[in-house]
């Protein structure tokens, strides 16, 4: 295992990092450090700093939605000054913040959930139609038999047997 210089690492540690968030492959190529400590280094300092992912060049994709709803919680009450320097310690853009908050609101905007009692309500409700409906279904077809059996009984001792 090799040591390396703390200024060397370091120094490279804030290029991985916002603002900068240089390629780790392309450090590799340049400084022969291999990819795998790189990444270690930039993990552990991550860490260090509160950060527990990169994000992705396109805008956060890379974030949990637990991380992306901590964030929005976190700048809720910032000035739009602290929040731009927050953003750009994560490396994200202020309206990756606001497209979560909407994303959050319009999610908690969805049909209200019934509670319970109303559910159970519901299912009783069902069943007791359910039990009507076969009742009824097998009242139906007894008075279908019985026309069937008055109409055979018309066909074989005609209409005074039926009377």
């Amino acid at each position: 295992m090799t040591i390396y210089p703390e200024p060397q690492k370091e120094s490279l540690v804030k290029r991985m990092l916002p603002p900068s968030n240089a390629n780790v492959p392309k450090l590799s190529r340049e400084t022969g450090i291999p990819q795998d400590t790189l990444y270690g280094w930039r993990r552990q300092a991550q860490r260090a700093q509160g950060l527990t992912r990169t994000p992705a060049a396109g805008g956060g994709e890379r974030w949990s939605s637990e991380e992306k709803f901590a964030m929005v919680v976190e700048t809720a009450a910032l000035s739009e000054v602290e929040r731009g320097e927050y953003c750009r310690k994560r490396g994200l853009y202020a309206e990756h913040l606001q497209a979560w908050r909407r994303a959050g609101e319009q999610a908690n905007r969805g049909t209200p959930a019934a509670g319970s009692g109303e559910r159970a309500a519901e299912r009783r409700r069902i069943r007791e139609l359910e039990a009507e409906l076969q009742r009824k279904d097998k009242a139906l077809a007894e008075t279908a038999a019985w026309l069937v059996l008055r109409k055979k009984a018309q066909a074989i001792w005609g209409e005074a047997a039926a009377e």
